[in-house]
């Protein structure tokens, strides 16, 4: 049985990267994705010989501004042929699910989400890009409804969809009108051990991207006598800092490795997560380190964190809201059981993901194929 692996792209190891490296290792294939990189392809454990790139890989600028090609993705997805494979698995959260697939050829797709710039956050990403009015706003537009019109065609390119969380599921449902099975993906939990000896400060450790709402988060506890330490960077990184400016109580770290972010998480009293995410793989990593997670009740932290067990939500993205939960965790901060959060947080791990979905794929392939 050849299988072969296709991902939207390989250019950095992030969350969708991990579980295309769970994937890889389950069924090592030829891969096939827009670009890619060579250090990215190490993480994952990909060897670059089994790896085919599209012709946006040979574009001017394309390592860094692959993004600015996305009208000509549909296009690049499609010039790859698989017809020598009998099963594909796709990793999609942009164009991968739109690979071309014949009658005999199994396709199942794991979808992080529909493309979420085209669909739900299309007026939001917009409105960000401050391209709202004008001739470049025009030709923005136009490019999306294109992707909206061919994702649409694709979906029976799929035969069947795995989601990453329910959220997503009934994203696809409503997007797709395509049923599809939840399994969550891996978070390496192996790699956080449980603290249970709290420190007396908050932590924000997000990309200082505008959906994410750090300045948000950072807004609220300017206004309070709570120490907060805050890491990552990105675009709202200097807005963070202008919010932050003369709070005594605000601690900016920026961008930090692995083993300085996990200390932090083990440490803090709380984990503050605000953005609406599909999975949201952070507030799963601060549980593994028996830490309580204050989360936006929205999306999928709302299958991770378990209300006044392993965490407290927020129901409004505003300091009004947040502050309230604040209070409330404090409250009743001394009866978290840290061990029991711990626990938590090992139902998301690495080896239920792949015991998961190599049954799934092997059950499907045994039917498809009998």
């Amino acid at each position: 049985m050849k299988t072969a692996f296709v991902a939207d792209w390989l250019v950095t190891f992030a969350g969708a990267e991990r579980v295309n490296k769970a994937i890889y290792e389950l069924y090592p294939s030829d891969v096939f994705c827009l670009i890619s990189n060579n250090d990215t392809l190490k993480k994952i454990g990909i060897p670059p010989e089994r790896t085919k790139q599209s012709f946006i890989s040979k574009l001017p600028f394309a390592q860094k501004k692959y993004r600015n090609y996305l009208a000509l993705f549909p296009l690049a997805i499609e010039q790859f042929d698989l017809s020598e494979y009998d099963v594909i698995i796709s990793s999609s959260h942009a164009v991968a699910k739109g690979v071309i697939t014949r009658h005999y050829q199994l396709h199942i797709s794991y979808c992080h989400t529909p493309i979420r710039y085209a669909w739900d956050l299309y007026h939001q990403y917009l409105k960000e890009a401050n391209l709202e009015k004008g001739l470049k706003a025009s030709i923005a537009k136009l490019i999306l409804h294109y992707i909206r019109i061919w994702d649409i065609s694709t979906i029976n390119r799929v035969d069947y969809f795995i989601a990453n969380s329910k959220y997503t599921a009934k994203r696809i449902k409503k997007i797709y009108n395509k049923d599809s099975i939840v399994i969550y993906p891996p978070v390496d939990v192996n790699n956080f051990s449980l603290y249970e000896q709290k420190e007396n400060f908050y932590l924000v450790a997000s990309r200082m991207v505008p959906y994410k709402m750090i300045p948000m988060v950072v807004e609220t506890f300017s206004k309070l006598d709570r120490k907060l330490i805050v890491i990552g960077d990105g675009p709202d990184l200097d807005k963070v800092k202008e919010i932050a400016k003369g709070s005594k109580n605000i601690e900016i770290l920026g961008y930090q490795p692995f083993e300085i972010l996990r200390d932090y998480m083990q440490r803090a009293k709380a984990f503050i997560f605000s953005a609406e995410e599909d999975f949201g793989i952070m507030p799963v990593e601060a549980m593994a380190c028996g830490t309580p997670v204050i989360a936006y009740g929205k999306g999928g932290a709302t299958e991770t964190v378990i209300d006044k067990e392993t965490g407290i939500f927020f129901y409004e993205q505003t300091p009004e809201s947040l502050t309230k939960a604040i209070f409330e965790f404090e409250k009743i901060e001394d009866k978290f059981d840290y061990k029991n959060i711990r626990k938590n947080a090992e139902k998301f791990s690495e080896e239920r993901f792949k015991s998961q979905f190599k049954e799934f794929v092997d059950k499907k392939i045994e039917e498809f194929f009998s």
